[in-house]
């Protein structure tokens, strides 16, 4: 268990990137930092893009902090702006997308935390992979606990 404070600074951490999902993220809490009880993230995302259709065992809280989204959760849509709050409970399908005309910013706290480095970079590879489908995805996604379920969600 993590006694001592953690103080990460903005140059500490690498962004990985996803040009597939217009996505840049950056672990800004690695789960054993917290005993695995969250990780938090800081994400951009392209003008249009957004995640698949999924869902996963970890509850999620999203901050919006630069821009605007389309959210789908549990088949309801709605918008999320700057400084709007997010939850999502772990096993619930959703996406989003960015509605804005320009990248947009969201703070994520994974609840439990998860090792999203390494899942992001692997997911990286996946789609890199010219075969990334949704059952490459779903091979991929079943030893995270994660279901693909559908396409990435279009703007308005």
């Amino acid at each position: 268990m993590q006694t001592e404070p953690f103080h990460a600074i903005p140059d500490d951490a690498k962004a990985i990137k996803i040009p597939e999902l217009g996505l840049e993220l950056t672990v800004r809490l690695p789960p054993e930092i917290a005993s695995g009880t969250m990780t938090l993230l800081e994400t951009v995302n392209a003008v249009g893009s957004g995640p698949p259709l999924h869902l996963h065992r970890e509850a999620e809280v999203f901050r919006v902090m630069q821009g605007a989204y389309l959210f789908e959760v549990n088949g309801k849509r709605f918008g999320a702006r700057a400084g709007d709050v997010v939850f999502v409970p772990g096993g619930v399908a959703h996406a989003f997308v960015n509605v804005s005309d320009l990248p947009s910013r969201q703070l994520v706290m994974m609840l439990p935390g998860m090792d999203a480095a390494r899942f992001f970079l692997e997911l990286a590879t996946v789609f890199a992979s010219p075969h990334h489908d949704r059952s490459a995805l779903n091979a991929f996604g079943a030893s995270w606990g994660v279901e693909f379920l559908g396409p990435p969600l279009t703007p308005p």
